[in-house]
């Protein structure tokens, strides 16, 4: 997985091509924490499919509320610059993520 910030969210996300999922987390929250193996595993059965990221928000704060992320965890799947689906909070598990990448991806 990617690590984004401020400075590469731009390029690795909104200007990449296909689909991007993007992990908005933060140091506080211990429910992203307990995701992140989820996720790492989805991203190696999305190989090739799917470019996976993650954004740390106590890092930029500012850029998750511009992409109207209001709570955490909130997974977001990107195509085209544009948020296409997202999970967030309590329905943010791996069988809903699973979903959402299947349901957008084919």
């Amino acid at each position: 997985m990617l690590a984004v910030d401020k400075n590469t969210f731009q390029e690795e996300v909104l200007e990449a091509d296909g689909f991007v999922l993007v992990d908005y987390w933060s140091d506080g929250c211990e429910p992203c924490k307990a995701l992140m193996p989820d996720i790492e595993a989805l991203a190696e059965q999305f190989d090739g499919k799917v470019k996976f990221t993650k954004l740390n928000t106590t890092k930029a704060r500012r850029l998750a509320i511009g992409q109207r992320v209001l709570g955490l965890p909130t997974i977001a799947l990107y195509k085209g610059g544009e948020k296409i689906a997202e999970v967030t909070k309590d329905d943010a598990n791996k069988a809903n993520i699973e979903a959402m990448l299947t349901n957008n991806i084919g």
